[in-house]
């Protein structure tokens, strides 16, 4: 399986804040957080992201700027050993 990459640019930028991805309206977001509590709340590879991306209609681009977004927010945890990403908020906290 193919582990991804997450290009954290984003929390680089000390002080910045977090502002949702280009073109990802707040259904988006909420079908986002759902889709990733669907598959047991933690991103991992190309087999977590697909069906987040199917489920919440999202391009891969998107799905990961999403979880950069929580990321930056502390709505989601690196996992230890680069493990992947866990959401931490709603049915996920």
């Amino acid at each position: 399986m193919k582990r991804l990459v997450f290009p954290l640019t984003a929390l680089t930028l000390a002080g910045c804040l977090a502002i949702p991805p280009k073109g990802v309206t707040p259904e988006m977001r909420a079908d986002y957080v759902a889709a990733v509590t669907s598959i047991g709340c933690v991103m991992r590879d190309e087999s977590d992201y697909q069906p987040v991306e199917l489920q919440a209609g999202l391009t891969r681009e998107q799905a990961i700027q999403m979880t950069e977004y929580h990321l930056v927010n502390g709505t989601a945890v690196k996992l230890p050993g680069d493990e992947g990403v866990k959401l931490i908020i709603g049915a996920c906290a």
